[in-house]
C-alpha cells in the first residue's frame, strides 16, 4: 500500500499544525505509521490521497449515517447555499430542524442550536448549575463530553489513547467540581450524592459510551441514575452527542425508555456539517438567554448550510426500516468478529447498539473504563495496521466506537470480516 503523499502532507501539516493535525484522535500516534490523508467518499467507501480505498467505519466520527456524499444531503446543502452560506440572523430552516428533533425526541420541548459537541455540554451543563444553584457536576469515567475544562478529568476518546489525566491549562478549582464515578456503578452514585448532599447540579452521562469503546448500559443503570436524581434533585443529563439518531431514532432515551431532563446532540444531527444542539423541558429551556438569565451564544449558530445537511439525513431516518438495517449490519459485524476470534483463540469480546459497534481484544466482559484499559494494546494496533493495508479503515485507537452507515452492504461486512480473519491471527502471534 502506497502512503508516499499522506506521508509528504503529514510533513509539510508538522510544521504548521500541532502534532499535524487538527483533533487528536485523527493522529496514528498510539498505533504507529502516517494518517490517511482523504481525498473523497462516496457510500462506504473512501480514498486517500495514494489512490488506496477502504471500507469506512469511522464515518467522520458518526455523523455519516447515510454514508459520504449522500444524494440528498448534498442537494440540500447546494440549494441552500446557493442563498447564502451564513447570516448571523434568524432563518426559517433552524426552526425547521428544531421542530423535526422535537418530534423524534418528546423530552425535548424546546433546544438551542450550537456548533459543537462540545459546546453542547458546556451549555448544558451551566444551565443545570444555574437552574439547581448547586456547583458540582457529576461525570463517569471514560465518558468523553468534550474538551471544556471541568469535563476532562477522566475522560475517554483521544484523552484516553494519549494517556492524557487531564490537561495541563485547566484550573484546580475546576476540576474540583467535578465529580467521579465508574461508568455502571449505581451504588458509587449515591456514595457521591451522599457524600456531598445539596451540591451536585447534574450527572451526566453517554447512555452508550462510545469514547472508551463501545460499551452499553447495563439492566437498570440508566433507570437508576433517574431514581437517583429526582431523589436528590439534580438534573439528568443524556450526552447523545455520539447516540442521537444513531441507536434508534429518538436516540437512546427512547431506546431505554429513560427521559432525561436536558439532552445534548450532535454528530447526526448536522448530517455531517459543524452542527450541535442542547435541549429539554421548557421551563429549564426558557432560563437561556435572551428568554431567561443563563447566557449561552453563538455566532454561526444554526447555520443554514449545517441546518440543512441535517434536516435532509434526519428526513431519511423517518423511513420505515432503516434502523432495523443499520442493527443488523451493525450485529454482524460485531458477532463475526467474535466468531473469527474464538476460531483463532484471541481473547475477545465485542457489541453492538443500533448503528455503533465496538471491540476489545479482552476476555470481558468490558463494562468500564477500568475495564477497558485491560485490553490487550498491542494486539490491537497489530490488528489495526492489517485491517488498514487491507483496506478497512478503523479509528486509530482502542477506545472509540465504530459506525455502520446505511450505505454499508452484506457485501461490505463479509469483505471485511474476511480482511479480519488474517488480521486476526496476526494479532494471536502478539504476546
Amino acid at each position: 500500500m502506497k502512503v508516499g503523499q499522506s506521508r509528504r502532507l503529514f510533513g509539510q501539516a508538522r510544521r504548521l499544525i500541532p502534532g499535524g493535525v487538527n483533533s487528536p484522535v485523527r493522529a496514528f500516534g498510539s498505533v504507529g505509521g502516517v494518517p490517511r490523508y482523504i481525498e473523497r467518499g462516496k457510500g462506504c467507501r473512501i480514498w486517500d490521497v495514494d489512490g488506496n480505498e477502504y471500507i469506512d467505519y469511522v464515518g467522520s466520527w458518526g455523523p455519516l449515517i447515510l454514508g459520504h456524499a449522500n444524494a440528498a444531503v448534498l442537494k440540500a446543502i447546494r440549494s441552500t447555499m446557493a442563498r447564502g452560506t451564513s447570516f448571523g440572523a434568524p432563518t426559517e430552516i433552524e426552526t425547521d430542524l428544531a421542530r423535526a428533533i422535537r418530534r423524534a425526541l418528546p423530552s425535548v420541548e424546546m433546544v438551542r442550536m450550537v456548533s459543537s459537541g462540545t459546546e453542547a455540554t458546556m451549555s448544558a451543563i451551566r444551565l443545570a448549575r444555574g437552574a439547581t444553584g448547586r456547583e458540582r457536576v457529576l461525570k463517569f469515567d471514560g465518558c468523553y463530553h468534550g474538551h471544556s475544562d471541568g469535563l476532562l478529568v477522566g475522560a475517554g476518546s483521544g484523552v484516553a489513547t494519549l494517556g492524557i489525566p487531564g490537561s495541563p491549562g485547566v484550573p484546580a478549582a475546576m476540576t474540583e467540581l467535578t465529580v467521579q464515578a465508574p461508568y455502571n456503578d449505581l451504588a458509587a452514585v449515591a456514595d457521591a450524592f451522599a457524600r456531598w448532599p445539596g451540591e451536585i447540579a447534574c450527572v451526566i452521562v453517554e447512555p452508550v459510551a462510545g469514547n472508551m469503546g463501545c460499551v452499553p448500559p447495563l439492566p437498570g443503570f440508566l433507570q437508576g441514575l433517574r431514581k437517583l436524581c429526582d431523589e436528590q434533585g439534580a438534573l439528568l443529563i443524556f450526552d447523545e452527542v455520539m447516540t442521537g439518531f444513531r441507536v434508534a431514532r429518538g436516540g437512546a432515551q427512547r431506546l431505554f425508555r429513560v427521559k432525561p431532563d436536558l439532552t445534548c446532540l450532535g454528530k447526526v444531527v448536522g448530517g455531517g456539517m459543524p452542527a450541535a444542539a442542547y435541549g429539554g423541558r421548557r421551563e429549564l429551556m426558557s432560563r437561556v438567554a435572551p428568554a431567561g438569565d443563563i447566557y449561552q451564544a453563538g455566532t454561526l449558530s444554526g447555520n443554514p448550510l449545517a441546518m440543512a445537511a441535517g434536516l435532509a439525513t434526519l428526513a431519511r431516518l423517518e423511513e420505515p426500516g432503516v434502523y432495523e438495517q443499520l442493527s443488523a449490519r451493525a450485529s454482524a459485524l460485531a458477532e463475526g468478529l467474535l466468531g473469527l476470534a474464538q476460531e483463532k483463540g484471541v481473547e475477545f469480546t465485542s457489541t453492538s447498539q443500533g448503528g455503533m459497534f465496538g471491540f476489545f481484544f479482552h476476555a470481558g466482559p468490558v463494562t468500564n473504563f477500568q475495564e477497558a484499559k485491560k485490553a490487550h494494546t498491542a494486539r490491537f494496533n497489530r490488528f489495526f495496521a492489517s485491517m488498514l493495508e487491507a483496506g478497512v479503515y478503523l479509528a486509530p485507537s482502542p477506545f472509540e466506537a465504530g459506525f455502520v452507515s446505511l450505505s454499508h452492504r452484506p457485501a461490505d461486512i463479509d469483505q471485511t470480516l474476511e480482511a479480519a480473519r488474517q488480521a486476526l491471527a496476526r494479532a494471536a502471534r502478539v504476546r
